[in-house]
């Protein structure tokens, strides 16, 4: 067999989608803090593009045009070639060296419609500064913005007040790099010692030290001696708890009551109340000092009820609001201006109205896909979370007239703030049980709910199992298999009945 190299052509399909339209779904599907970022790369994309502050803006009453499923597009034709993409009745696809009389006549609609987007955006031709006021507050925000300290950072502050000599706080360095953000050792004193080559005593003295260190219960190897550390901590080594966690561990772990109760010699009912206090212990001494992970959102949608009815409105306050700068335009009219200006200028400009009108779709979109969410869900904007509906991305996507990937896209890391509270827009869009009652069908987050107010009911001596759960929401007319009650049982934090029960 001869092996060698050779040519060959094949023909393929393959999915392509064009700049622009890829721009219109990333701004669609951009959350509201991440759409200003993507509008200021573009500002300094496109020199012709300039931001205006402080303008209301007003939606024009415009149906909505879907991007389609892109998922099965093949060789997607670039919006910017399509004279129904883009926001104008410009011809913007002349040829390059246009004659002088065309040009003219394509910049005079240019110049008219640059008017008309001015009435409806209600500007001014020179941007609204801020005020000194406004100045102040910003400041005084970047002035009070304060550096949180590390968990690591605080046990070497501790070192460094301790009375450890200068060659131990070099060894409690090494073992505190290996304390992770929960507060336990991650390697054994062993390990630190040969890979430091130091004796194993020098290393387990320092971690003595660092073990009466804050929080309670740092240092250690496990959890059993993390509890035990924090009773020591608190001179209760004589107490019945710290003999359940130091000689009971594992039947504690699986909640062994009667065996922990022979085993100490104790009553059931002390070993209870032993138990109690145990839980008010710190698993993980570090959590204190974790990042803060709270996130900070925008509300794209608005819902108000006015009399009887509920009102939808977007935020357009936070959306950034763009205009072609009059400076290119003032480029454009000047004759001397060679072609291959011009035609820069105006490929600049019919980009910049192409992401004006892509901004104004996505907030038509977001405000018709949330109208429609308020009408099917208006039990729940008006007594709350027991009355949420079922509701599919295709049912409004049919009504809306997208298609159901532009939902998907749309309600995509956005928020609605409802009289109920403020909500992920992909929250209201629920899988549902049947029931057998007139065969309506139920919310999972209902049957959720249902589910926790039966445990929250049950007799702790006599904790229902989950095939019991299946059979009480059966008598009220609800289908529901009793691995899916397993699964919301421990989407809602709630033992299983054998470590839930009180003897």
């Amino acid at each position: 067999m001869v092996q060698g190299m050779q040519l060959s052509t094949r023909l393929t399909q393959s999915m392509v989608l064009a700049p622009q339209l890829q721009q219109s779904l990333a701004l669609l599907q951009a959350p509201m803090l991440e759409l200003k970022a993507l509008v200021e790369q573009e500002l300094q994309q496109n020199p012709v593009l300039e931001e205006i502050e402080g303008t209301d803006v007003e939606l024009p009453d415009k149906p909505v045009e879907d991007l389609g499923d892109t998922s099965d597009a093949t060789a997607a034709p670039d919006p910017a070639e399509r004279t129904d993409e883009v926001p104008s009745e410009v011809d913007f696809d002349k040829p390059e060296a246009a004659p002088a009389d065309d040009f003219q006549e394509e910049f005079d609609k240019l110049v008219q419609l640059d008017q008309e987007w001015r009435d409806n955006f209600a500007q001014s031709n020179s941007p609204i500064r801020q005020s000194s006021e406004d100045e102040e507050k910003r400041q005084f925000m970047f002035d009070s913005l304060t550096a949180g300290t590390s968990f690591a950072q605080v046990l070497m502050d501790q070192a460094r007040e301790s009375d450890l000599t200068d060659d131990q706080r070099a060894v409690a360095e090494l073992i505190i790099g290996n304390i992770d953000d929960y507060g336990y050792l991650k390697a054994t004193v062993d390990e630190i010692a040969a890979a430091n080559n130091l004796p194993a005593e020098k290393i387990a003295g320092v971690l003595k030290v660092i073990q009466t260190f804050d929080p309670p219960g740092v240092g250690a190897a496990d959890l059993r001696q993390c509890l035990m550390l924090q009773l020591e901590r608190a001179d209760k080594e004589d107490s019945l708890e710290y003999r359940i966690i130091r000689d009971f561990m594992e039947a504690l772990g699986k909640r062994r009551i009667p065996e922990i109760a022979r085993g100490t010699g104790r009553e059931v009912d002390e070993v209870q109340e032993s138990l109690a206090k145990i839980a008010r212990l710190e698993p993980r001494p570090g959590r204190a000092f974790l990042p803060d992970t709270e996130q900070y959102v925008a509300p794209e949608v608005f819902v108000q009820k006015v009399g009887d009815d509920f009102t939808v409105t977007t935020n357009n306050d936070n959306v950034p609001h763009l205009r072609i700068s009059n400076v290119y335009k003032d480029l454009m009219s000047q004759g001397e201006n060679n072609v291959e200006v011009k035609n820069y200028i105006r490929e600049k400009i019919r980009a910049g109205k192409f992401l004006i009108k892509s901004l104004h779709q996505r907030q038509q979109t977001i405000a018709n896909i949330g109208r429609e969410i308020v009408k099917r869900q208006r039990d729940f904007m008006e007594k709350g979370v027991a009355h949420l509906k079922p509701m599919t991305m295709a049912q409004v996507a049919e009504v809306v007239g997208v298609h159901e990937t532009t939902v998907s896209r749309a309600v995509s890391a956005k928020y609605m703030e409802t009289p109920q509270g403020i909500f992920e827009m992909k929250f209201f869009f629920t899988a549902g049980l049947q029931t057998t009652a007139g065969g309506e069908g139920v919310s999972n987050a209902r049957v959720k709910d249902m589910i926790a107010d039966i445990f929250k009911a049950e007799n702790p001596g006599k904790p229902l199992s989950d095939q019991e759960v299946v059979k009480m929401l059966g008598d009220k007319g609800i289908t529901i298999a009793r691995r899916t009650v397993a699964k919301y049982r421990d989407e809602l934090n709630i033992l299983p009945s054998n470590l839930r029960k009180v003897y």
